[in-house]
């Protein structure tokens, strides 16, 4: 028997491992078991033991053997995702490919062209963790091109980022850091996008145990210590509309669930309220079993029953049942006043859009045969391929635009002739105008909405009906890029201003052309690469530009020598080579940590301005090109971004205790206008604690006062014993440190 080495760390030794293997192997057929067609087991076998002999010398961080990743991706995909044999091979032999000596070309052999294909996406896909930035967004890019192939691929693909977030404890510090916020970043909007609220809400949850662990822990204790009374409230609010849907004859379920510890948290920060009053912790969820041709009809007659039994709040009905989400989603959801005063959220659905909630594509597919269903999904993908067929665009540029484009909620308008069309939240005329044709884009100068004239920025709501105004003059100009939000019209907006820019760069081509003739030396492309290296310019076109829009000056050619038909650049007198060395060293010590604030010669840094850190904040280096290390807080609002999309520059850091330097942080102060509170705020800081105090401004209103102190500290425990102090005096409501730069 071999030695149980590194299994140690969870103590299970070769049988008991393979007894668990197969456990969690026979779990995962059950599952499959009422989807299962001749021969499908036998299949479903074959790619189990392919994978487990692949695999077999592998282990996970965990000490785990390796298989039971793939296993548990595959569980995911039936039992969270609902999708069924085909999918699961794939999952089983996800990392294969990639990891171990099995070949595209084996797959193939064995199971055909479709699982290999989706395993070839998968493949190509799974690159992204470690990659550098424009790496990862290439990458992103290639994810989407499979999953307009067949979107099964990136329903695997979530299930193993879900899997890898489930089991990310056993990872260093950093590695949870970057892949937390790359789940944030892309995967948890892709699974909302897909329709699996439940795999979404969970992978934001854990992204945030990571990234704001004393958030997540301090929501959880609450949540927990409440239950008994939302329980109880849950019971109150529910017995009589229960009572009203059992004499309605209605065959139904109805449940309170608790909303998600990301979701109460994000509340939080957009209201500035506290947990204590965030009203909705919860939402009741009713789940009919209506025929189809009576579901409307039936979640409208239970809204009626319950705003009968409480009042509902009329700006929070959200119908959509006559207008579903682009993913899939079809609800009726209202908030009404529930007992002792709380505003309670109410869902109402029926058993089919329940599935198609929480397994979102894959029951979509199920119920779409015969229902002329297919509609929504596939305007998305359509959309999704013409971003992805137009090439040339950045990456970065388009990863933003991906999220904004097609991560958001959308809104429906409609053409003057009453056609719907579906467009992100936030678009705009100018939006709408490029989705009928980029012809009226290009020539739009404004539009009507509900036949009001409005400017081309006018941001459009749902139910608008829009008709555009154009003029043979117009043409898009570069500020019509921060007008849209939508991929096609910014594409055709960048295409448009190229176009514009060839146009005035052949000015400028035969400007140069004629000024090199002179100086008696060759147009050629020698002598064009030439000029574009010395100018630091991305390509000919670019330099051909700035000439004729006067930014590079002909006559500066004089200082370049000629040699023959050849020009040779002046040598600069620049010393920019040391400041590339200073960072390409910074780039080696990636792996170690560095040390700040015990001396600030050892290190070029400086503190972000988007989150001001102080020392005892959990923080991060950010290498930036030309500034040295930037430190920001973990917690930043920049920080998802920053981790997610420029990972490799990302240092470890750690600070040094330092009584020589202080550091500018703000606190605001909310509490009663009473008599003497800001000499006693002023003592306690100057006179008691010694703080120095920089700025301090208190505006009093009808009783209540609001100050922002800034004041300067030497770290986060000189911080945090302040605030403690402040909110003891009598009167104070709040005090809170603020983490923007215009605090």
């Amino acid at each position: 028997m071999a030695e149980p080495v590194e299994i140690a760390k969870y103590n299970l030794t070769e049988d008991q491992e393979k007894k668990e293997i197969l456990r969690q192997y026979r779990s995962l057929l059950r599952a499959l078991k009422p989807k299962l067609k001749p021969g499908d087991k036998e299949l479903v076998r074959t790619a189990f033991e392919i994978a487990a002999d692949a695999h077999k010398t592998m282990r996970r961080k965990s000490g785990e053997p390796y298989i039971t990743h793939p296993l548990a991706v595959a569980m995911i995909c039936v039992e969270e995702i609902g999708l069924g044999v085909r999918s699961s091979i794939c999952a089983l032999l996800h990392d294969t490919v990639e990891d171990t000596d099995v070949t595209l070309e084996d797959v193939e052999r064995e199971f055909g062209s479709e699982i290999a294909r989706i395993i070839d996406g998968l493949t190509k896909i799974s690159n992204v963790v470690d990659a550098n930035t424009t790496q990862q967004a290439e990458n992103f890019k290639k994810i989407l091109l499979t999953l307009t192939d067949d979107p099964r691929v990136i329903l695997i693909k979530l299930a193993d980022r879900l899997h890898n977030m489930r089991t990310l404890d056993s990872m260093k510090t950093e590695k949870q850091l970057k892949i937390s916020s790359e789940t944030v970043y892309v995967y948890a909007p892709l699974a909302h996008r897909m329709g699996l609220y439940n795999i979404k809400t969970e992978m934001e949850d854990l992204a945030m145990k990571y990234l704001e662990p004393e958030a997540y822990r301090e929501i959880a204790q609450k949540l927990a210590e409440t239950k008994r009374e939302r329980t109880r409230f849950i019971n109150e609010f529910i017995r009589p509309i229960k009572d009203k849907l059992e004499q309605g004859n209605f065959n139904f379920e109805i449940y309170g669930r608790p909303k998600s510890i990301h979701s109460i948290w994000n509340k939080m920060k957009k209201k500035g309220v506290s947990f204590e009053e965030v009203y909705d912790l919860f939402a009741i969820r009713i789940i009919l079993d209506s025929p189809p041709e009576k579901e409307k009809e039936d979640c409208w007659k239970v809204y009626s029953m319950i705003t009968d039994e409480y009042n509902p709040s009329p700006e929070r009905l959200r119908d959509w049942l006559s207008n579903p989400k682009a993913n899939g989603y079809e609800a009726l959801h209202t908030t009404v006043m529930g007992p002792q005063g709380k505003w309670v959220e109410v869902q109402i659905r029926t058993k089919r859009m329940n599935e198609i909630a929480e397994k979102g594509l894959a029951a979509h597919w199920k119920y779409k045969e015969g229902s002329g269903e297919e509609g929504r999904f596939e305007q998305w993908f359509q959309q999704i391929r013409e971003a992805l067929n137009n090439q040339d665009s950045n990456s970065l540029d388009f990863l933003q635009d991906f999220k904004t484009s097609f991560l958001t909620e959308e809104i429906y308008v409609y053409t003057p002739r009453g056609d719907v069309k579906m467009l992100p939240t936030g678009a705009t005329a100018l939006d709408f105008a490029f989705s009928v044709h980029s012809m009226v884009g290009s020539k739009c100068i404004g539009a009507k909405v509900n036949h009001k004239l409005v400017p081309i920025g006018h941001k459009l709501r749902s139910g608008d009906q829009i008709e555009i105004i154009t003029s043979a003059k117009q043409k898009p100009t570069e500020d019509w890029l921060n007008l849209v939000v939508t991929a096609k019209a910014k594409t055709k907006i960048k295409d448009a201003l190229k176009e514009e820019k060839r146009k005035i760069a052949d000015e400028g081509k035969y400007l140069l052309q004629r000024k090199l003739e002179q100086m008696g030396v060759a147009f050629n492309q020698h002598n064009i690469d030439e000029l574009v290296t010395h100018y630091k310019l991305p390509s000919p076109l670019e330099l051909y530009y700035k000439i004729a829009i006067k930014t590079i000056d002909l006559k500066d050619l004089k200082d370049f020598q000629v040699m023959g038909d050849r020009i040779v650049p002046p040598k600069p007198v620049k010393l920019e080579p040391k400041e590339e060395e200073t960072l390409k060293s910074g780039n080696k010590k990636d792996a170690e940590l560095i040390i700040f604030g015990e001396s600030s010669d050892r290190i070029v840094y400086n503190l972000a301005a988007c989150c001001k850190p102080i020392p005892g904040d959990d923080v991060f280096g950010f290498v930036t090109t030309g500034k040295g290390l930037t430190i920001h807080r973990t917690n930043c609002p920049n920080a998802a971004k920053l981790l997610a999309n420029y990972g490799h520059r990302v240092v470890k850091t750690k600070w040094v205790k330092n009584k020589e330097i202080s550091f500018l942080t703000g606190i605001k102060i909310k509490g009663l206008d009473d008599v003497g509170v800001v000499s006693k705020i002023t003592n306690l800081i100057s006179g008691e604690l010694r703080i120095n105090i920089s700025a301090l401004t208190i505006e009093a209103k009808e009783g209540v006062f609001e100050g922002n102190i800034k004041l300067f500290v030497h770290d986060k425990d000189e911080l945090e014993n302040l605030v403690t102090r402040i909110k003891n005096l009598p009167g104070i409501e709040s005090v809170d440190r603020y983490d923007t730069e215009n605090g």
